[in-house]
This record gives structure tokens, C-alpha cells and sequence, in this order.
């Protein structure tokens, strides 16, 4: 019978499989001849990865997601800039607003929305921030936040969605893109720019993102023994008393699978942090959650926007040790540091903020005052008052910075 003469129903389904049975080959022979950084990776997550080291998107060229998010830091860091906190953009003299996040992990992140906490103590109910991309989560998801950094303009600074598209069309891994979602892809440039996006995510999502091998990973499975001050570090980093870590960089206590230690809740908290002392002069406070666009109009009734002002979401701490400098405005450069505030800020907090004009320390220096009530105060180890004795002491410190170590993913991003 000529194939013409096939039925329409058997005449799709060979198309279909000669379509599959064509990516499989493209893939197969892919593999056996990529560099060893691209084998593994499925046709979209490849796509992901050229777009994401893709140097002729931004305007000027030379700055793609990879200057920022580098392999070798647990994809975090700076783009060669003279101040580690922020970022050197693409155009020139200008850098990003804020420290850059690692994107280890990220994948794991929930879209943003509120949704209902008990309070395991007083029964207590209330709704509460969680999810999404960026510091303030103004990206629901992996997908949403490629095009941020693309078009800022203290970042890429690319010009358009049809500028990106019409680069890519042009470029050397055009013909990948039409592979992976069809001849006529570049049609339309706006649900090409979606596709672009929803790649990188693919390759943001890979497993090389999230290896879940570090020695912590290893102890959890019984492959690996912590040294006793990893352990010290450990128990601190869990009591509810001492470090109190665990109520927001979570992890199921039960469980021995590295999948329920992500180190994260992705709630928002205000920590109150010091001013960066080489933030832009002039520039205007970091409000963190309630800046985020449209935040009023998603809160739950009754819920004042200012009162999530100097919120900003909790990061994973795996790769912490790599990732420095810390929090969202980078004013931190070694991780003992983080801890010390941590337990200090209040008992202490001369070590950390500078003196006003009237000799008075200016805690929670970040925020306009009327704002500086957000910031936690009740909570473990944030619960303490001036001079009283702070719920860790040094070597305590010491202990927890060892045990976060253990964080650290072994093999090469």
C-alpha cells in the first residue's frame, strides 16, 4: 500500500515516531560528541545552557546570565566587579542593585503566593509570603525571572524581546532552537522569547543545579562521618534555643533523603541588616517584599503593605561557604560574620552599626525608621537585649560556620 493511501490516524502516528526517533539520534550523537560540560544534558537544557553563556545578548555585548552566576561560585558572583556586593552590568559604569543570588537550588522554589502557617506553640493562624524568584520574589517562577536581569538596565541591559530573539535567529545555536520547538519558532518573536526563557529555566532545573553531593549529603546517607565540631555545629544549628537556624533554613529531621535538607522554607524575614558602606550614594532604601509590583493588590485583606518593608526571602544555605559576600545587600564578606549578627545583633549591636550624630548606636541602619519595627526581634536567637549574654558564644560561632561547610557540593557546577 502507498503511504499515501494510509490511513490519516497510522499516517500521524509515523510522523510522530520518526520525529521522536530523529531527536533521539540528534541526542545520541549530541552526547558522544559534546565537551563533557554539556553531556547529560536533554536538547532544551542544552538550549538553556546557550542561551545562558550567550555574551551577544546584552547591549553592549559581553555580559550573559554566566558573567554573574559563575560555575565555579555555585553560580553566584559579580561579573569582575571592583566591589564584590554588586554586580558590573554590561553598559558601562554601572552595577546591579543588589548582591547576586546563587542559583543552586532554585529550581526547588515554590511560585509566589501567601499561604496559611500555624504557629506549632500558641495555634495561631496566619497567612504569610512564600516563593517566587529574586530577594523579593517579583518572579513567580524560573521562566519569569530570565527576563529581569536580560533587561535591566544596570545588568544586560538588553533592549527588547525581539532585540533577544532576532541575536538568537542570527547566532550559531539558531538551528538548536528550531530542533527543540520547531521549524517555526521564530515566527513570532514574542512566544519565541517565551520558549528562549522557558530553556533556560529547563537548564536552570538540571541536575547539575541541584547535586545534593556534599558531605552533609553524604552524612545523611550514611557514606560520610561529621568531625565533632561539624556535629557541635550541627546539634547548635537545630536547638530552637541556641542557633534556632532550623525554623527557617529547614530540613526534616526524620528523613535521611538530602531532598528534605534544602536549607530553606522560602518565607520572607526581616533581619535588619547594616547599610552597605559602598551602596550608591543617594540611592534609595532597599524595601525588600513590599516593593515587589502588584504586592498590594495579591496580600490577603487586612494586611498592611508596609508591613512587609525590609523583608527578603530566605536562601538556601547549600554552597553557603562558596557564595560570599551575604544577605541581599551583600555587607557581609565572611560567613562567620553572618553568624555572629545572628547571635549579636542586639546584644551587641555597636559591633555592627555605626554611631549617629548624637553618639547613639543606628541599629537597623538599612531602613527608614518608620520602618524599623518589621525587622525580628522575637524569635531565637534575635530574642536577646543590649548587654545581655547572646544565645551563642564564639566558639559556638566557630561551630556552626564548620557544620554550614559541610554544605559545600563536592564535584565541579
Amino acid at each position: 500500500m502507498a503511504a499515501g493511501s494510509l490511513p490519516r490516524r497510522v499516517r500521524r502516528r509515523l510522523s510522530f515516531a520518526l520525529v521522536a526517533f530523529s531527536v533521539f539520534i540528534l541526542n545520541a550523537a549530541a552526547q558522544e560528541t559534546s565537551p563533557p560540560d554539556e553531556q547529560g544534558l536533554a536538547p532544551i537544557e542544552l538550549l538553556g545552557k546557550r542561551v545562558f553563556e550567550d555574551k551577544t545578548l546584552s547591549r553592549p555585548q559581553g555580559v550573559a546570565c554566566a558573567s554573574c552566576h559563575q560555575a565555579q561560585q555555585a553560580y553566584q558572583g559579580n561579573n569582575g566587579s571592583s566591589i564584590a556586593a554588586f554586580a558590573r552590568g554590561a553598559a558601562p559604569n554601572t552595577l546591579g542593585k543588589r548582591n547576586t543570588p546563587t542559583l543552586m537550588y532554585a529550581s526547588f522554589s515554590p511560585p509566589f503566593s501567601f499561604v496559611e502557617e500555624k504557629d506549632v506553640r500558641t495555634g495561631h493562624r496566619e497567612m504569610i509570603p512564600v516563593g517566587g524568584q529574586f530577594f523579593d520574589g517579583r518572579a513567580a517562577t524560573l521562566t519569569e525571572q530570565v527576563e529581569g536581569p536580560l533587561f535591566d538596565p544596570d545588568e544586560m541591559n538588553a533592549a527588547s524581546k525581539k532585540d533577544v530573539v532576532d541575536a538568537i535567529r542570527s547566532g550559531p545555536y539558531a538551528e538548536l532552537l528550531r530542533q527543540v520547538f520547531g521549524e517555526n519558532i521564530f515566527n513570532n518573536y514574542n512566544e519565541a522569547f517565551v520558549k528562549i526563557s522557558q530553556a533556560v529555566a529547563s537548564f536552570e532545573s538540571s541536575s547539575r543545579f541541584h547535586p545534593f553531593s556534599s558531605k552533609f549529603d553524604d552524612y545523611l546517607q550514611g557514606k560520610a562521618e561529621l568531625t565533632s565540631q561539624e556535629l557541635k555545629g550541627f546539634a547548635l544549628f537545630k536547638d530552637p534555643k541556641k542557633g534556632n537556624c532550623l525554623s527557617c533554613h529547614v530540613g526534616k529531621e526524620t528523613s535521611h533523603n538530602p531532598q528534605d535538607w534544602l536549607f530553606t522554607d522560602y518565607t520572607y524575614d526581616a533581619l535588619g541588616g547594616p547599610k552597605h558602606q559602598q551602596a550608591r550614594s543617594g540611592s534609595r532604601p532597599d524595601l525588600g517584599l513590599c516593593a515587589q509590583p502588584d504586592l498590594a493588590k495579591k496580600i490577603p485583606a487586612q494586611m498592611r503593605l508596609d508591613s512587609f518593608c525590609g523583608a527578603f526571602k530566605v536562601p538556601t544555605l547549600r554552597n553557603v561557604a562558596q557564595t560570599s559576600p551575604y544577605l541581599h545587600n551583600g555587607v557581609f564578606a565572611n560567613l562567620s560574620d553572618v553568624v555572629a549578627f545572628y547571635a549579636t545583633r542586639d546584644t551587641q549591636p555597636a559591633r555592627w552599626f555605626p554611631r549617629n550624630s548624637k553618639g547613639s548606636v543606628e541599629k537597623f541602619n538599612d531602613l527608614p525608621r518608620s520602618l524599623r519595627r518589621n525587622v525580628n526581634v522575637s524569635e531565637v536567637p534575635y530574642d536577646r537585649k543590649l548587654n545581655q549574654s547572646p544565645r551563642l558564644s564564639e566558639a559556638e560561632i566557630s561551630a556552626i560556620t564548620a557544620f554550614l561547610a559541610t554544605l559545600t557540593d563536592r564535584e565541579k557546577h
